[in-house]
């Protein structure tokens, strides 16, 4: 029997939570999320993004975070984000935003807008509390009265869910986390004893990890993930030398993108070297000459010649 597959890698957390077939899934999660919120419960969800077979994993046009709405319109956008990128907290309202405009057609009234709920599911630690669950609106510093229930922002952080803290047999929200964390197939009965629907969640993942397609899939996306991991550790260690990678969007797609706004700080006085070790970790790394020569500033001839003294 093939070794399960990580439920977080975002191509199968969408196959999972994200398929017509998984909806009461989704919906049995979402309410758990919705319950520590303190806010009333979901009777239906529609999908406006399902899994198909044709997604891929690679494609720039396959969306791998998962949009719902309820039967009161109210929109709602899951994602699992592996690794910290660049300004998260506003990438999230960037993204919260685009929904949220998303629904007014030119003439309509503002009166129509509904509320919209992000939800990221993180792999790493992003606020400074020890909450694994944290949710945000806006409402007014000194009486707490809310300017509008429009903006719901949830940030559901793994690393600080630790198995031996929870009483696995209570269910909840933190029993979804815990499989998404990954706690062994040992406690998984445990996990389903008040969490039915998990169940099936499990059912599809072992599913999944005994389909051969879905694994090539799976894996394909593990390798550009982990590239896309390795980019943002370069352009950071590039931060250390002087001058700052562009990230506006560029480096949320990693290697597809590239760097796209270049050195924006001037070059100070012996910085040569650090470019030119810089450039070399690119190299490393495989990114392409033309990418290097944005981000570095280097000719390609010079960019040719480290390439040939490094081997």
């Amino acid at each position: 029997m093939n070794e399960l597959l990580d439920p977080r890698n975002d191509f199968l957390f969408k196959r999972i939570f994200g398929s017509e077939e998984n909806r009461d899934v989704l919906l049995a999660f979402l309410n758990r999320t919705f319950a520590e919120a303190n806010r009333p419960l979901l009777r239906e969800i529609v999908l406006l993004n399902p899994y198909l077979d044709k997604d891929d994993p690679l494609d720039k046009q396959s969306i791998l975070d998962i949009r719902a709405s309820t039967s009161e319109g109210e929109l709602i956008n899951v994602e699992m984000q592996l690794f910290n990128r660049y300004d998260m907290e506003k990438r999230t309202l960037f993204y919260w935003s685009k929904m949220y405009a998303s629904q007014l057609i030119e003439g309509q009234s503002y009166s129509t807008l509904k509320s919209c709920v992000t939800i990221n599911i993180l792999d790493f630690k992003l606020l400074k509390n020890e909450l694994y669950h944290n949710v945000f609106h806006l409402r007014e510093d000194q009486t707490a009265i809310a300017l509008t229930d429009d903006i719901e922002i949830h940030f559901l952080e793994l690393p600080k869910l630790d198995p031996q803290s929870f009483a696995l047999e209570k269910g909840g929200l933190a029993n979804w986390l815990l499989f998404l964390k990954g706690v062994t197939t040992d406690h998984w009965e445990v996990l389903t004893m008040n969490e039915p629907e998990l169940k099936k969640a499990m059912d599809t993942l072992e599913f999944l990890s005994q389909d051969q397609e879905a694994r090539m899939r799976y894996e394909a996306r593990q390798k550009y993930l982990h590239d896309q991991a390795s980019l943002m550790e370069a352009a950071k260690n590039a931060e250390i030398y002087g001058f700052k990678a562009g990230m506006e969007e560029g480096i949320e797609k990693g290697i597809e993108k590239g760097i796209e706004k270049g050195i924006e700080k001037g070059i100070e006085q012996g910085i040569e070297k650090g470019i030119e070790q810089t450039a070399l970790r690119f190299l490393r790394l495989g990114v392409d000459i033309e990418t290097i020569v944005k981000a570095t500033g280097l000719t390609e001839d010079a960019i040719r010649s480290l390439s040939d003294s490094a081997k």
